[in-house]
């Protein structure tokens, strides 16, 4: 990839929160106790795909380490009661860090949908979510809700997408 495609894609993309390779001991201090939800990743990725396929685009599979990407994610915005793509470093640190710094790479987050369809609705209407899933080059998500109940929004939600 271009440098300038990749620096471009840094800045209108937001940051990841890191990857299976990643060391997970940058997390944020615990403000809130949390329990991450197990979600049928498989079914949120069909659901990703059907959408990706009605736009003309290819379908997306589910990666372990991506997985493990969005849950570190959800469960640093939900210790802190609050979303925020800056957790963990920069974006493109991380994606070198993943070994993401060639590929096409985003994130979604959200906060307070009760079910991943209500989430995946949320991202739609969302023109920076839904370009996002529309990335033509993505190939890979992972997904992860992250609950909190003694915060304001309840539940986190972060999905990570990467190329091939």
């Amino acid at each position: 990839m271009k440098p300038i495609r990749l620096l471009t894609l840094a800045v209108a993309l937001l940051p990841l929160a890191g990857c299976g390779s990643l060391p997970f001991s940058n997390e944020t201090e615990a403000q809130f106790p949390t329990q991450t939800t197990i979600l049928d990743e498989v079914a949120a990725a069909a659901a990703i795909s059907a959408y990706r396929v009605q736009h003309g685009l290819s379908p997306v599979v589910v990666d372990p380490g991506l997985v493990k990407a969005a849950a570190f994610q959800a469960g640093n915005n939900a210790r802190r009661g609050q979303l925020s793509h800056d957790v963990g470093g920069s974006f493109t640190s991380r994606m070198s860090a993943a070994g993401l710094s060639r590929s096409y790479a985003a994130e979604n987050l959200s906060a307070g949908s009760e079910t991943f369809d209500q989430v995946l609705a949320r991202w739609k209407n969302s023109p920076e979510h839904n370009r996002n899933m529309l990335i033509p080059q993505i190939r890979r998500v992972g997904i992860a809700r992250v609950d909190a109940p003694g915060t304001r929004y309840k539940r986190f939600w972060a999905l990570v997408m990467a190329g091939a």
